[in-house]
């Protein structure tokens, strides 16, 4: 019966070896994508060039309209599009947005690189306890993390007081409601994302590098700046992206702790969808916040890719 189910498994590895098998083995997840994600992309990028018309279900035009002799017409409206740009509302959003991702994935990444490098040298055992620390955020709802941010910013909270006590607030000024209090509630939020890739990059990295440049007559800091952060770099870009992307279409946070100012793309959303009720709009928000963040993206790691080819074919030459 072992030996049966052995021979059963070896045949599959084999099988997942051929070209058939490693298509198989794609195919699965690319169909995943499409159904979850390129779909409904292509259902919001049709909605967006729609016209918006109130009292209908759905409230858009269609793209296809039948004239009465049978002849069929597509109608694109680029107006949605022409708005975003003609309107400032819009242009402050998305900047305010990248504002607020920008800051606080640097801030995510100067606390998160010392805890992740802390994991990588601390023993197994206390590695495997300080990874479930990270992980123990999860088991609770973002929101209710939020939530309960509040009774720590609001004026007669903790960390309103101690910046009071600190000069930093006038006293019975409260962090609730500013821009400071969603850096750290997004920071707070995506921490663990920061960390996790960090930790995994650090614990594969070989430390007799570091005695080996210690040896050479590097100081601490030279042998990190040289040796531990180049070679950390691919956690850097993976843990960045994870908080990054994300932090930039995020509504809850800024509207449960921001106020009025802290208008972001998430929020601008919202209220054209749920509140103006103009899903053509929202849709070409949406399509052109996803723009705003896979192109660069790409473009970032193409670069990398290309990059990271010369340096190996440069190794190779050298060898």
């Amino acid at each position: 019966m072992v030996y049966n189910l052995f021979g059963w498994f070896r045949a599959v590895g084999d099988e997942f070896r051929t070209r058939r098998g490693r298509f198989l083995v794609t195919a699965i997840p690319m169909l995943w994508l499409a159904l979850f994600f390129c779909v409904p992309f292509l259902i919001v990028l049709k909605i967006s060039f729609a016209q918006s018309v109130f009292g209908q279900v759905p409230p858009y035009t269609p793209l296809l309209e039948t004239a009465e002799n049978g002849a069929t017409t597509l109608r694109l409206h680029a107006a949605n599009y022409a708005a975003l740009l003609a309107d400032p509302l819009y242009v402050a959003a998305y900047l305010k947005s990248l504002l607020f991702a920008g800051v606080s994935t640097l801030c995510c990444l100067l606390l998160g690189y010392p805890i992740a490098y802390g994991i990588a040298r601390a023993p197994r055992l206390w590695r495997l306890l300080l990874l479930v620390l990270v992980i123990l955020p999860f088991w609770t709802s973002s929101l209710l993390r939020t939530y309960a941010l509040i009774g720590l910013l609001r004026a007669n909270g903790w960390l309103s007081q101690t910046l009071a006590g600190l000069g930093v607030l006038e006293p019975g000024q409260a962090v609730l409601h500013t821009n400071l209090a969603v850096y750290i509630g997004i920071t707070y939020n995506y921490l663990p994302f920061m960390i996790l890739p960090l930790a995994a990059t650090l614990i594969r990295l070989d430390f007799t590098l570091l005695e080996a440049a210690a040896d050479l007559g590097a100081k601490p800091w030279q042998a990190f700046r040289r040796v531990t952060l180049p070679l950390s770099f691919p956690g850097i870009l993976a843990g960045s992206l994870l908080v990054f992307i994300p932090a930039v279409g995020e509504f809850v946070i800024p509207d449960v702790l921001g106020g009025p100012d802290a208008l972001t793309i998430g929020r601008v959303l919202w209220t054209e969808f749920f509140t103006n009720r103009d899903w053509p709009l929202s849709a070409a928000i949406a399509v052109a916040m996803l723009l705003l963040i896979v192109l660069p993206t790409l473009l970032f790691e193409y670069i990398e890719n290309r990059v990271d080819k010369g340096r190996r074919v440069a190794r190779e030459a050298q060898s």
